[in-house]
């Protein structure tokens, strides 16, 4: 079987931090103003874009960027990560007053040595040339899910790859965590412990977190196999359902279930519910998590099949 036959437990804290680096590519950076005079107390915030290699976040900055300013008089900075929501995801959570589940770090936003810097550069650039190549080879179905998504939703390589070959345009800083906490879609802070916490490394489905998600959900065909999944693997009967995260393990679905039985004459009344559903294996790559997925609703399909005497 594709899925784990024991009940899906829950990702912990420190796990989802680490999807989330992984998945996104974009994100807050903020350090404290600086003149002549030195700094100012008050805090600049910008939108950066972003890589982890080897266990550490590299910030692709605007060469006219202030932060490079910035730094100079204080190094002190924070960096806030949101997951990808994209499309009806991102519609939906407003509606239910949720917020994107996202990762806050503080620690130290430091310049490197002009020697190392085409080193990381290169580093990255091959990196992004990887997943470009993934993205182009994939099979016929994967790619059907990918080019699904909206034009506004874009994979990292689509993102930086532009970005990376213009040498003059940034610079790139490197950012050394002194903490870590993720915050939930409902606003609950939960400290990581960093001597623990193992950032993402190189990977192949994390950085089409987006695509992937945005492609499923715009379709309906997709999206009914997600409440087949639901009804079979949790006995719940939902109307709809969105995927809301995927990693090497499993995916989560936000699906709208039935609330509690109520009295004959009463309407029934729906609620949105998240789930939560880990495969039997580990994942590596876009190709086997969506083979997964092929496989998951084939199983569904023929467990349904059998119980109600047409299989």
């Amino acid at each position: 079987m594709a899925m784990a036959k024991a009940k899906s437990t829950a990702l912990s804290a420190a796990e989802k931090c680490r999807n989330i680096l992984g998945a996104s590519w974009e994100a807050h950076l903020n350090t404290i103003k600086a003149d002549a005079k030195g700094s100012k107390g008050e805090v600049y915030t910008s939108r950066v874009h972003y890589m982890v290699q080897k266990g550490m976040p590299y910030l692709i900055v605007p060469e006219n960027d202030m932060h490079n300013i910035n730094i100079i008089i204080d190094e002190r900075g924070s960096l806030s990560v949101s997951s990808p929501v994209p499309g009806r995801l991102a519609s939906l959570l407003k509606s239910l007053n949720k917020l994107p589940p996202r990762v806050a770090m503080t620690g130290d936003v430091l310049r490197m040595k002009e020697t190392k810097v085409p080193v990381i550069a290169e580093s990255l650039k091959k990196a992004i040339l990887k997943e470009h190549k993934a993205a182009s080879e994939a099979t016929y179905g994967v790619s059907t899910v990918l080019s699904s998504a909206s034009a506004s939703c874009r994979s990292r390589s689509e993102g930086l790859l532009s970005l990376l070959n213009e040498e003059s345009s940034y610079n790139i800083l490197k950012f050394e965590i002194g903490s870590c906490v993720f915050i939930d879609s409902l606003g609950s802070s939960h400290n990581i412990e960093l001597d623990t916490f193992e950032p993402p490394k190189a990977d192949l489905l994390l950085p089409f977190s987006a695509k992937l998600i945005d492609g499923i959900n715009r379709s309906d065909p997709r999206r009914r196999a997600l409440i087949l999944f639901c009804f079979e693997y949790f006995d719940v009967t939902a109307r709809d359902a969105l995927l809301v995260s995927i990693d090497h393990h499993g995916f989560e679905v936000l699906a709208r279930v039935p609330e509690r039985a109520t009295a004959p004459d009463v309407p029934q009344q729906y609620h949105w519910k998240e789930f939560r559903f880990t495969f039997k294996e580990a994942v590596k790559d876009v190709e086997e998590f969506c083979r997964m997925l092929v496989e998951l609703e084939e199983e569904a399909l023929h467990s349904v099949k059998s119980y109600s005497g047409l299989g």
